[in-house]
C-alpha cells in the first residue's frame, strides 16, 4: 500500500471517529436537552456555528478523502481488504455525507427561517425537526462508526496480508 495512502487511511479513520463522536453526542443527549428546554433558538445558534472551521474540514474533507479510498480499495489493495475499504468509504460518503446533505441540511435551513416565539415554529420543532433530525442524526452517528471500524480493520487486514 501506498505510504501516502496509509497515512490517509489512519487519519481518516481517526476523522471518522471525531466526526461521529460529534453525531453521537447530539444524538445521545444533546437533541434531548434542547426538547426539555426552549431549544429552538440554541439549535438555530448551533447551526450557525458549525461553520467554523474545524469540524466543516472534517465532515467536508472527509468526502473526498472516503472517495479517494474507496477507488484505491477497488483498484490497488485487492479482493478482501481492499473491498472493507470500498465499504468504509462509500458508507462514510453515503450515510454520512449524503444524509446530511439530502435530511438534516434541509431541516436546518427550513429551522433557520423561522422565529422561534410562534406557535408553528413550536409545533415544527417539536413534532418534525426533533425526531427526524435525530433519527437522521443517528444514521450519520452510526455511518461514522462503521466506517472507522470498516476502515482500520481493512487495514489491519492489508497488513497481515503482506506479512505472510
Amino acid at each position: 500500500m501506498s505510504p501516502l495512502i496509509l497515512y490517509l487511511a489512519h487519519l481518516a479513520v481517526l476523522a471518522y471517529a471525531l466526526v461521529g463522536g460529534v453525531f453521537l453526542a447530539f444524538s445521545d443527549f444533546i437533541m434531548r436537552s434542547l426538547a426539555q428546554t426552549d431549544g429552538v433558538d440554541t439549535m438555530q445558534a448551533i447551526n450557525r456555528e458549525v461553520f467554523h472551521w474545524a469540524f466543516m474540514v472534517l465532515f467536508l474533507g472527509l468526502a473526498p478523502v472516503s472517495l479517494l479510498l474507496a477507488a484505491y480499495g477497488a483498484i490497488g489493495v485487492g479482493h478482501g481488504p481492499g473491498t472493507v475499504m470500498v465499504l468504509a468509504g462509500l458508507i462514510y460518503f453515503v450515510g454520512c455525507f449524503g444524509v446530511t446533505v439530502a435530511f438534516n441540511v434541509p431541516m436546518n435551513e427550513a429551522l433557520a427561517g423561522m422565529d422561534a416565539s410562534e406557535k408553528k415554529t413550536v409545533d415544527y420543532w417539536t413534532r418534525t425537526y426533533l425526531p427526524r433530525w435525530t433519527f437522521w442524526n443517528t444514521v450519520r452517528t452510526v455511518a461514522c462508526g462503521l466506517s472507522a471500524a470498516l476502515l482500520l480493520f481493512s487495514l489491519v487486514w492489508a497488513a497481515q496480508s503482506q506479512g505472510s
